[in-house]
């Protein structure tokens, strides 16, 4: 007799179906709530980094107010002082967005660093439901979302440093290539305002010091060719540049360079240049000005002249050349329009107690003739200024020159000087340099402190608690 035992495959196959649709809502369930908190925490991550722009627009709002107030007279426009220090201004950008920003002054006596602290706030999303509603769903909705007055927010907090900047803290500043190719040409420096470093406020070879620095914005490969000039200062260019220097060229501080050393001294040259370099902007309006009329106008004692300028007046002029006296006391502005072209016997005069700040338009300008003669031998005695449609800047006089040139739109290019060697006191900055003549630079460190364009500028910047008081 045989007995027959039966299988149930159908119980086990639906047990089997059960077991394993109960693995598979596992893992539906596991991956749904590791995408919705993956997705949690990309959308946490943008409101984090979203307050980032937030505390720049305080940042920037802070740093316009330094520009037009200066670091000690901030309770202006909407700022305020506060017990703790600080002078504070908030501002609600809309969308959840704002921030709250203060500006410390600098302590009596101490540097021209006043401290910014922005607190900066972004929305954050808290609930996607509720906060992101789109019908295509809550990732496409997070692209467009529906921010609310209660939503809870994201908030960070820096702390800048500011310091006065100024393009003319350099002998020569370019934004372009600077090519000193010429022969007998050398940089220094010294200080108009320190005895220690000069005499009677006039450069003496005596008391020269290592601050001839020349530096371009450029980033290229020999953004700077030295060729075989003596540079007693650094030499910089824009990220991954490079200087290139002749075989008979130095770069180096002031005892490299006298010693006979050749080459560049160890870290005298850098390749982090990044300087501000702003346009020129007309302070006056020229149609108000006197127009400068032509003539020949006999001086007390002397020469004649084709025009005598009075300041503190204004003038304007479509063309300037010839025999030209600027006298008076304090600072004449002159606009030129159309043509300057100083050649011969052209030569600008300017007396002793007298400032001239020349906006020059001009496409093209040329300094030629007898050139400059500044008798104070204070080089913002002389400021020539190129306007944006100022591309072109020669200079070709036959003697010293003592002035401060700034024409950031402008290709300046020096030449002549036969065998001898002319002095260049001051500062250039251009949008190039040129250098085909024989000329000594020497940079007053003075008008790091006393040049007129001096912004504001971050010089460090950190991320402190939020929440503290750090």
């Amino acid at each position: 007799m045989k007995i027959h035992l039966r299988t149930r495959t159908a119980g086990n196959a639906m047990l089997l179906a059960l077991f394993t649709a109960f693995v598979i809502s596992i893992a539906l369930s596991t991956y749904l709530y590791l995408v919705s908190n993956q997705n949690r925490t990309v959308f946490r991550s943008m409101s984090w980094n979203s307050v980032i722009p937030v505390v720049e627009a305080g940042v920037e709002e802070a740093l316009t107010q330094l520009h037009y107030t200066g670091a000690n007279n901030l309770a202006v426009n909407g700022w305020t002082a506060s017990g703790d220090g600080f002078y504070h201004k908030a501002n609600n950008l809309g969308n959840g967005f704002s921030y709250d920003v203060g500006i410390k002054p600098p302590p009596a006596g101490a540097l021209d660093q006043p401290t910014i602290e922005c607190l900066g706030y972004a929305a954050a999303p808290a609930n996607y439901t509720s906060y992101y509603q789109s019908t295509w769903g809550m990732i496409l909705g997070g692209l467009v979302p529906q921010f609310t007055p209660d939503r809870p927010s994201t908030k960070r907090k820096v702390r800048v440093l500011a310091q006065r900047q100024t393009p003319a803290s350099y002998s020569n500043l370019a934004k372009g290539l600077i090519n000193l190719n010429g022969n007998n040409v050398a940089t220094d420096s010294f200080n108009s305002t320190n005895s220690a470093y000069s005499t009677n406020g006039k450069y003496d070879p005596a008391k020269a010091r290592d601050h001839g620095d020349v530096a371009t914005n450029s980033g290229i490969i020999n953004a700077v060719n030295a060729g075989n000039a003596d540079i007693k200062g650094h030499v910089g260019t824009g990220p991954n540049g490079s200087v290139d220097i002749g075989s008979n060229g130095a770069i180096g501080d002031k005892a490299w360079v006298e010693s006979g050393q050749t080459g560049i001294m160890p870290g005298w040259v850098s390749d982090d240049t990044n300087v501000d370099i702003p346009d020129v902007v007309l302070d006056f309006d020229p149609t108000t000005a006197a127009l400068a009329t032509g003539g020949k106008y006999p001086a007390v004692t002397g020469p004649t002249y084709d025009y005598i300028l009075y300041a503190p007046l204004n003038y304007r002029l479509p063309d300037l050349h010839g025999n030209i006296l600027i006298v008076g006391s304090g600072t004449t502005e002159v606009y030129v329009s159309s043509s300057f072209n100083m050649t011969g016997q052209d030569q600008i005069t300017v007396s002793s107690g007298t400032r001239v700040q020349l906006y020059v338009a001009a496409p093209s300008a040329k300094i030629g003739g007898k050139g400059v003669v500044n008798v104070d031998g204070d080089a913002l005695g002389f400021q020539y200024c190129g306007l944006p449609t100022n591309t072109s800047l020669n200079f070709q006089a036959n003697g010293a020159f003592t002035g401060t040139i700034y024409a950031p739109n402008a290709d300046f290019t020096l030449g002549g000087g036969g065998n001898n060697t002319y002095d260049f006191i001051g500062a250039t900055v251009t949008k190039t340099l040129t250098m085909t003549g024989h000329f000594h630079f020497h940079y007053d460190e003075s008008l790091t402190q006393r040049f007129p364009i001096r912004e504001y500028v971050v010089f460090s910047w950190n991320e402190i608690d939020p929440n503290g008081t750090n």
